[in-house]
């Protein structure tokens, strides 16, 4: 048997195109899953402080028709008290515990045990618009939630909007306020 060297493929020509190859097909799919795992992100975190606007700036909350939304205060150790939504005709709530309710104005006219409420989790989910007399059309909504924790009351208000793509991510958790300067650094407006 003839002992053919260019069988092997180390001739001068191509001794380097294999390992460019490898290198050049493991950053291109880096970069790919990198984008993957970007665009499929289930999990978008915010301070407590920035939550509740001490940063100058109204948080945000994404709703889509395909997947609901959750708002978790599980990491914060806070549980929910009261939840306002100042535009019901585009978004559905519910909870993961039993929350008090208020009708009216009336502090006498709630319905379950405003002192046991246990929720600590909103769930959102974008609806057809359905029409309520007297609610004039909007591209956005806010959500007031109050909780409790620590022995403190706490007030978060949320900007909800209204998204019609794919969704970017399903859980917004709070998280307690890390302590460290500058995490709820003021906004300049």
């Amino acid at each position: 048997m003839k002992n053919n060297p260019n069988l092997s493929g180390n001739t001068p020509g191509n001794s380097y195109f294999l390992p460019i190859a490898s290198l050049i097909f493991s950053v291109a799919m880096l970069f790919l899953v990198g984008r993957a795992v970007a665009n499929n992100a289930v999990l978008r975190s915010i301070f407590s402080c920035q939550a509740q606007g001490l940063g100058g700036a109204i948080p945000t909350i994404d709703v889509w028709y395909q997947q609901g939304t959750n708002l978790s205060f599980i990491p914060a150790g806070e549980v929910i008290k009261k939840v306002w939504l100042n535009d019901p005709s585009q978004v559905t709530i519910d909870f993961d515990g039993p929350v008090c309710m208020q009708f009216g104005q009336d502090s006498n006219s709630s319905g379950g045990d405003c002192k046991n409420s246990s929720a600590n989790v909103i769930q959102l989910r974008r609806i057809q618009k359905l029409d309520i007399p007297g609610l004039p059309p909007t591209s956005n909504t806010l959500l007031t939630v109050v909780t409790e924790g620590q022995g403190r009351n706490k007030l978060y208000t949320f900007r909800v909007i209204y998204k019609t793509d794919n969704p970017e991510y399903h859980t917004l958790a709070v998280f307690p306020d890390s302590g460290q300067e500058g995490s709820c650094v003021r906004v300049s407006q």
